[in-house]
């Protein structure tokens, strides 16, 4: 319940946390020997100040969730032993820091949610071991960052909610985003085609591994990596599962041409949203392969044909939005797509079956009262023909059998009908030689006699 610290009154401190309290006005500054400082969830107001890069050993820099104003002080990418930088959801306002020395040891770098402006600098090309960039929510003005690729342990990439460009252009580098789990590029305007090459080289979206647990509290020490993802249509903070959600958001973008098949390689993939884009062509069956996706969101594009059979075999698979495209044919049935709704598949005019009709076409049979009322009327020009070829067929067999064989035809109305004609011909040919031996049988009975 802190309201105010004017200084903190010690000579030498490692761990300073004052999260969670009341505390207003300017950024305290602690000990220079201090290497954790975590001041996140107040109500801090004013600038940062320039010597807070007087901490040359802090490791951890915790600012987040307060109401910080002013510019990022650039002197913070020179603090080599910096693992954590959060500044998020404040109103920080000016560029990211241009300078991060090589070897700095930087691992998170969050500033979610301020007023930054301009370009992702090209020095944090020199943190190498950065796991998480979290810049989403800002007012950055670049294209696609696809030297970041280069980043051997980069696992989170959020974009999400900025003024980003362009096309995303193939790389010339073999090996790009080994480890990236989660990429968000959301709300922004890229354009041109879904990026093949990219989806590619994901290598850790291809591979499932059940062993991996989220971390004890013990393990996760002093600071938890967060970020913000939406799936099922809710924005959610995710935190301490990084390395296990895995998550492509592309949505509210220009990406116009067909989906890749190569998505179905990423086995991995729990989130799928590439809606609010203008998207063509047919849904690839290859996405059948993500057993373990959660939510996909197709909505919002010109997506056309029949959903893929293969969706149905998706279990883990709780949100599916596949509204306003121009999709056609039958709903697959059963799992999972016996629980999805209406809102699910509205705008397309062209689908059919459960939820959005009673009834659907499957196999050539029909499977409602509706589907069967429709064949029948489209039949029953044939039934005519058919009766005509089951008199003339009384020429051959006997006139009795070609009219049982016609009276079968009308009163079956069925458009499968010949292997039953065939059975009903040969029993009652069958009945006909069983009259006559009896008949003969009897007469040579009366002879004897």
């Amino acid at each position: 319940m802190l309201t105010s610290v004017d200084t903190i009154p010690l000579q030498s401190g490692y761990i300073i946390d004052l999260r969670s309290n009341f505390l207003q006005g300017s950024l305290p500054i602690p000990p220079d020997t201090t290497k954790y400082f975590f001041i996140s969830h107040n109500n801090l107001s004013k600038e940062i100040p320039p010597s807070i890069c007087n901490l040359t050993s802090l490791v951890m820099l915790d600012l987040g969730r307060n109401k910080l104003k002013g510019a990022i002080p650039q002197c913070l990418g020179n603090i080599n032993c910096l693992q954590v930088l959060d500044m998020q959801h404040n109103s920080l306002t000016g560029t990211l820091p241009m300078t991060f020395r090589t070897g700095s040891s930087l691992r998170s770098l969050n500033l979610h949610g301020n007023k930054l402006e301009g370009k992702i600098p090209l020095s944090l090309a020199n943190c190498t071991g950065l796991e998480v960039l979290d810049l989403g929510d800002n007012h950055l003005i670049d294209t696609f960052p696809v030297w970041l690729g280069t980043l051997p342990k980069l696992q989170v990439l959020s974009l999400r909610s900025n003024e980003f460009h362009g096309s995303i252009q193939p790389s010339m580098i073999e090996t790009i985003f080994p480890e990236l789990r989660i990429i968000d590029l959301s709300y922004n305007a890229f354009s041109g085609n879904l990026p093949t090459s990219l989806f590619q080289h994901l290598k850790a979206m291809k591979t499932i591994d059940p062993s991996k647990k989220a971390p004890s509290d013990e393990e996760a020490g002093y600071y938890q990596d967060s970020v913000v993802v939406v799936t099922k249509r809710l924005e959610l903070e995710v935190e301490r599962i990084l390395f296990l959600y895995t998550t492509i958001d592309l949505s509210n973008n220009r990406f116009e041409a067909h989906i890749p098949s190569v998505l179905g390689d990423l086995i991995a993939l729990r989130v799928l949203n590439l809606s609010h884009n203008g998207l063509q062509g047919h849904i690839p069956s290859s996405l059948g392969n993500l057993s373990v996706v959660e939510s996909l969101d197709f909505s919002f594009n010109l997506l056309s044909g029949e959903i893929p059979e293969q969706l149905a075999s998706l279990t883990s698979l709780e949100f599916l939005n596949l509204s306003h495209n121009h999709l056609r044919g039958c709903i697959p049935q059963g799992r999972q797509f016996a629980t999805f709704e209406n809102n699910s598949y509205k705008g397309n005019d062209g689908l059919r079956g459960f939820p959005v009709s009673k009834g659907c076409e499957i196999s050539g049979m029909p499977e409602t009262d509706n589907t069967t009322h429709v064949l029948d009327e489209e039949s029953s020009s044939t039934f005519l023909g058919d009766f005509i070829q089951g008199i003339l067929m009384g020429y051959g067999t006997g006139l009795i059998i070609g009219f049982s064989i016609a009276y079968f035809i009308l009163t079956s109305r069925n458009p499968n009908w010949l292997s039953r004609i065939y059975e009903e011909l040969e029993r009652r040919v069958y009945m006909r030689r069983q009259k006559k031996q009896r008949g003969h049988q009897m007469h040579y009975r009366r002879r004897n006699n």
